[in-house]
């Protein structure tokens, strides 16, 4: 069995891609799950857990239909967005507590980088000159805003426990650790979870499969983006969406994930893995079915319930 090291190696690089060859392959997956879900439980058949490949795979053969309005910021906007999407992939752990680039693979570099892609998303949706465009980049601004100060905060909690902003310290150290539960981290999974809840664009703070005009925030962004451009948009989605909901599982539920190059050991982090992953995606598809979309007014309150969590976290954290 050979330890988890941070410097360079032929199986260290090799486990690494791997990882991030399946953060590619299941963020689809992920996606098409949760659909299934939701589907069942408001009484439909719904579509295929496998119709999100589908649907990118058709968007990639269609043609871009470009506003006259557009610049170039509206034209390299996906693929920056897509860029920096699979550049935290590279942060982030999976089954085994190591990534090929955990060094950089600072907590505050990925929400950073997280940033980058919201900041060009936003401004695709100015550049266009559409009304829809601006009524959703107002709101996603506005919940932006209210989302940042909660996540620093809890992430600041998750450091001072495990005495580290490195992802791959991070989860090792969470894994090691002989504390499983502490009330300071009850409070951070409970504020993370209404996080990713909002950074994903779920009911009630969004509704992705509508298109009125009075309740869309991410959709209203990418309402003129077409072929290749909002294929590599909903695939950027989809992995954004499988990796801070692998930051939660690796943070706060770290059982399972394998400490060493194994096989066996691997083989158990990679089952452990996706068990919680098909959890937590059938848990958000399941209240998003019994939650309505909240009106925009009442998104803050929701989203200081998680300000909330996070200063009752600290309390407990230093008492």
């Amino acid at each position: 069995m050979m330890p988890i090291e941070t410097s360079a190696s032929v199986s260290g690089v090799l486990i690494g891609i791997i990882q991030f060859l399946v953060i590619l392959v299941l963020a689809p997956l992920l996606t098409g799950i949760m659909r299934k879900i939701k589907a069942i439980t408001q009484k439909r058949t719904g579509s295929s857990i496998f119709q999100t490949y589908f649907d990118i795979h058709k968007l990639m053969r269609k043609d871009e239909v470009v506003s006259e309005e557009a610049s170039w910021i509206f034209r390299f906007s996906p693929w920056i967005i897509f860029s920096s999407t699979l550049v935290v992939a590279l942060f982030i752990p999976i089954f085994v507590v190591y990534s090929p680039f955990g060094l950089g693979g600072d907590i505050i570099l990925v929400i950073g980088l997280f940033g980058l892609s919201r900041f060009f998303l936003m401004l695709a949706g100015l550049d266009v000159s559409s009304a829809f465009g601006g009524i959703g980049v107002s709101r996603e601004m506005m919940i932006s805003s209210l989302i940042e100060p909660a996540l620093f905060l809890l992430v600041f909690i998750v450091a001072v426990t495990y005495d580290a902003t490195n992802i791959d310290t991070i989860v090792s150290h969470a894994a090691e650790s002989s504390v499983l539960i502490s009330a300071s981290l009850l409070f951070s999974f409970f504020g993370f979870f209404i996080i990713v809840m909002a950074e994903t664009g779920k009911i009630p703070f969004d509704n992705p499969a509508t298109h009125l005009e009075l309740t869309m925030v991410h959709e209203a962004m990418v309402l003129e983006f077409s072929g290749k451009s909002l294929a590599l948009i909903e695939l950027s989605q989809s992995i954004k969406q499988l990796l801070l909901i692998s930051l939660l599982i690796n943070f706060f539920i770290p059982w399972g994930i394998s400490t060493s190059f194994s096989i066996a050991e691997m083989f158990v982090g990679l089952l452990a893995f996706l068990l919680k992953m098909i959890s937590l995606g059938m848990l958000i598809a399941y209240i998003e079915t019994k939650v309505a979309k909240w009106r925009l007014f009442r998104i803050p309150d929701l989203i200081f319930l998680s300000l909330a969590s996070g200063l009752m976290g600290i309390i407990f954290l230093f008492i």
